[in-house]
């Protein structure tokens, strides 16, 4: 269990920049900050996805509690608002002051209030596989009965956007122990229930102005409205509960102790069939962040595929992000079932030889620039496979991998091919960016890296082998494949940049071979299958290990190299312009550590390189791992809050470890 105690909650500061997240297997989640200030758009008790596992929603908001007790009101609650003045910010109440305790029970968040000598506790979780949120409040300690009003707070926005209410109603209407509150005409009703000794009844009152500081640290509107629509009013004894049911679910489950000790009997499981389960108890808590991630995805009309969302709050789910955290979220975690799902769906997906990179919110079309998904796949199937010895799905999927092989060769969209004169892949075209260096403001693509990049080169080579071991496995013809990959192996020599003892990242750009001191060269020590000597990668990981290593992963551009920004931070502009230009990325620690152990044969040495993650748990969103963090100390944690192949690739690193 991870527990906060006073010294951070009862600072506004410590308190607020602490978060935490819930999901239920489809998408949907709640989050928030430990002091209940919000400061994201994002922020909601009920964020449903209503078109799983994307179409998200936010339907409620927050619960602002004032517990009555031996005569005297205590606001548990907190709430930031813009001011008068453009840079004034107000906060009140300071209910933040109240906090005991904040814990991670398994994943559900648990905070405990004290007013006078009575303590209030609340829990949240989600229904998996519903659209529920459960928010119960015990009253564990008093020496007289306490009173405990809620004012629900609601609305109904793409979680993208803010409200700014103009001439808005909502129809509240009362239905047996709770309220049913249809937005507008036409729009999907969502509930509001009570469980155990309490009263709810409709209001109707617009809150307006939440500053909401995340967004202003972004660069975008930073304001936005909720609707006081219920009142929720109970009086506990010691030892009783009430529960406030928050769904979208047209026949809800209002078995409150049953929907929990389920939710725990699950998590239970989780660990259980978990490689880690002997690990220390963060790395055992990562088994559960691991599980918000891989969510349901309909495949066609009937069958029911599985995916991965990239990160928390505003990702979807990513090709890309998708095969590069499989192995540690699926394969680390004892899930192989839920792994052969996902290999099974993105093959559903491939066109012209290539996985998608993204499905937008807004539409089912999914969009296919990328060059280098494609080739994770076959590195996720070959995890797979060696982990499971699923020759059958290997098999099924075998034709898919073929033809995507011939795709390259003969070239697919935005001129990736495979250049005749030299067997390297070459991907690019004006304009787009094809890569996981993927930043692109308007017209300006921030990191273009048109030409044969070295990771893209080290992927298509190990691919390439990984084809042939496929082939040999079902008995099929390798020889076009070997062929092939010791071609790839003979082109790569023109990598090796002798000045620096490294590789160049990009050969054959419009402008040259580009020298720049990246992480990409990792990946040609770290992937099974290395076109590399000895020697080269020695000299490859001691190069990384110097500029680019931090205690949270791996800077994306050397602090020498001109355009180097230790900060991210600022609008748009600014933060896509440093995302990979010096910013931390914490999923990189895998394939380092996974290069340090085929150089160094030390697996304590590498251990030693996961060690801040554990105090980082603490730390950000509870639990969990961010996407990035400032290049330069503190390494502050930024982007998203919960990242996919950070979680994924920490756990992946940890059982290479154990298992060397």
């Amino acid at each position: 269990m991870i527990e906060l105690g006073r010294d951070i909650l009862n600072s506004s500061e410590t308190s607020t920049e602490r978060e935490w997240l819930i999901t239920n297997g489809t998408g949907s989640f709640a989050m928030g900050t430990v002091s209940g200030i919000l400061t994201r758009r994002y922020h909601g008790l009920l964020v449903a996805a209503l078109q799983p596992p994307l179409g998200r929603t936010v339907l409620v908001t927050k619960v602002d509690e004032t517990l009555r007790y031996d005569d005297t009101d205590y606001d548990l609650f907190s709430n930031q608002w813009q001011g008068d003045e453009d840079d004034e910010v107000v906060t009140k109440p300071h209910g933040y002051l109240h906090l005991n305790t904040f814990a991670l029970d398994g994943s559900t968040p648990v905070w405990v209030y004290n007013a006078g000598d009575a303590l209030l506790e609340k829990r949240v979780w989600m229904a998996y596989g519903q659209d529920t949120t459960y928010v119960r409040y015990t009253l564990l300690r008093s020496t007289c009965p306490a009173h405990l009003r809620l004012k629900v707070l609601v609305n109904d926005r793409d979680f993208h956007t803010n409200t700014h209410v103009d001439d808005w109603t909502m129809d509240i209407t009362p239905i047996e122990n709770g309220l049913k509150i249809t937005p507008q005409p036409g729009s999907p009703p969502f509930s509001l229930h009570v469980v155990g000794a309490g009263q709810i009844t409709p209001q109707h009152t617009w809150y307006q102005n939440y500053f909401l500081n995340q967004e202003a640290y972004r660069g975008l509107d930073a304001t936005g409205d909720h609707l006081y629509a219920a009142l929720v009013e109970g009086s506990l004894q010691v030892g009783e509960s009430l529960t406030l049911v928050c769904t979208a679910e047209s026949a809800p489950d209002l078995d409150v102790d049953g929907s929990y000790q389920q939710q725990q009997t699950r998590e239970t499981a989780l660990l259980a069939r978990s490689s880690l389960k002997n690990a220390p108890g963060w790395m055992r808590q990562l088994v559960l962040a691991a599980d918000q991630f891989i969510v349901r995805r309909q495949v066609g009309a009937d069958a029911e595929g599985r995916t991965i969302i990239a990160g928390y709050p505003w990702f979807s789910d990513w090709g890309r992000d998708t095969m590069i955290s499989l192995p540690g979220l699926t394969l680390t975690t004892g899930r192989s079932a839920d792994a052969a799902l996902i290999l099974r769906t993105f093959a559903a997906y491939v066109n012209q030889g290539m996985l998608p990179n993204r499905f937008p919110d807004q539409g089912e079309t999914p969009e296919y620039n990328t060059v280098d998904a494609t080739l994770w796949y076959f590195e996720a199937i070959r995890q797979y496979v060696a982990a499971t010895q699923d020759t059958g799905l290997l098999r099924e999927l075998y034709p898919v991998l073929q033809g995507i092989i011939q795709w390259h060769l003969k070239g697919t969209r935005y001129r990736i091919h495979v250049d005749p004169v030299d067997g390297l892949l070459y991907a690019g075209d004006a304009g787009v960016q094809l890569t996981w260096m993927d930043a692109k403001v308007g017209d300006w693509v921030v990191t273009p890296r048109t030409g044969k990049a070295v990771e893209i080169n080290a992927l298509w080579y190990n691919a390439l082998r990984t084809m042939a071991d496929f082939a040999q496995q079902l008995q099929a013809d390798a020889a076009e494949y070997i062929t092939l990959a010791e071609r790839v192996q003979a082109s790569f020599a023109r990598f090796w940049n002798t000045e620096k003892g490294c590789c160049f990242d990009v050969l054959d750009t419009p402008t040259g071979n580009d020298a720049a001191l990246r992480p990409n060269q990792l990946f040609a020590v770290s992937l099974f299958h290395s076109p590399l000597s000895p020697e080269q990668q020695q000299s490859i990981v001691d190069q990384c290990a110097r500029t680019l290593v931090t205690p949270h992963g791996l800077r994306s551009l050397a602090p020498s190299e001109p355009g180097y920004t230790g900060h991210y931070g600022g609008d748009q502009t600014q933060r896509d312009g440093s995302y990979h230009q010096g910013t931390t990325w914490g999923w990189l620690i895998g394939p380092f550590v996974q290069a340090h152990l085929r150089v160094y044969r030390n697996p304590e040495l590498a251990r030693s390189y996961l060690a801040a993650f554990r105090h980082h748990l603490n730390q950000h969103c509870i639990g969990t791992i961010a996407e990035i963090f400032d290049g330069d100390a503190p390494f502050t944690p930024r982007g998203a809050i919960a990242q996919a192949w950070s979680v994924a690739e920490v756990l992946r690193a940890w059982q290479m470890i154990e298992a060397y």
